[in-house]
């Protein structure tokens, strides 16, 4: 783990986030095991948990199905910096941004930022759309199944407006 120190020993002040992960060009599963493994890497982030492996057919797109998965980390950068690390790690995968909904070789999306809920030219948390999509509320509630969404409410009420959109888990 990359943060010295324990998050919350000798005065670190620490934020749990959690990070939405899919790929669905090249070596999709490899990408979102490599992703995992730099969120661990990475400076100010402990990697708390990760959600099994799951894969989805691509909604508002095409292209194959994708390989997702969800992360909780603790950061002790601020949600900003959290978000220019993520591209990053996008970025060393060859991440390119032609349209909306673009097959991607590594998407990372913050989905929750502790409690907070942030509206910024560049950020929205909670992420606008993760009550919308079975492929972040499915691992999300594996990794916290009481966990609420702030100004939402419980993770867990959305889960049945999902329930048809297939998804499977990866064994």
């Amino acid at each position: 783990m990359s943060i010295i120190g324990t998050p919350g020993e000798d005065g670190f002040a620490f934020t749990i986030a959690y990070i939405g992960i899919g790929a669905n060009l090249g070596d999709a599963r490899g990408n979102v095991a490599d992703a995992l493994e730099r969120l661990q890497r990475l400076p100010g982030c402990t990697l708390m948990a990760a959600s099994g492996l799951y894969r989805t057919a691509p909604i508002d797109s095409s292209g194959d199905d994708y390989i997702n998965a969800v992360a909780r980390i603790a950061t002790t950068l601020d949600a900003e910096a959290l978000l220019q690390a993520l591209h990053g790690i996008e970025q060393a995968h060859g991440r390119e941004r032609p349209y909306r909904n673009a097959p991607r070789t590594l998407d990372l999306d913050l989905l929750l930022y502790g409690d907070r809920q942030i509206a910024s030219a560049t950020l929205t948390v909670p992420h606008p759309r993760m009550t919308e999509r079975a492929f972040v509320l499915v691992p999300l509630l594996e990794l916290a199944p009481a966990i609420h969404i702030p100004g939402r409410g419980a993770a867990q009420d959305y889960a049945a407006s999902v329930a048809d959109q297939g998804i499977s888990p990866i064994i």
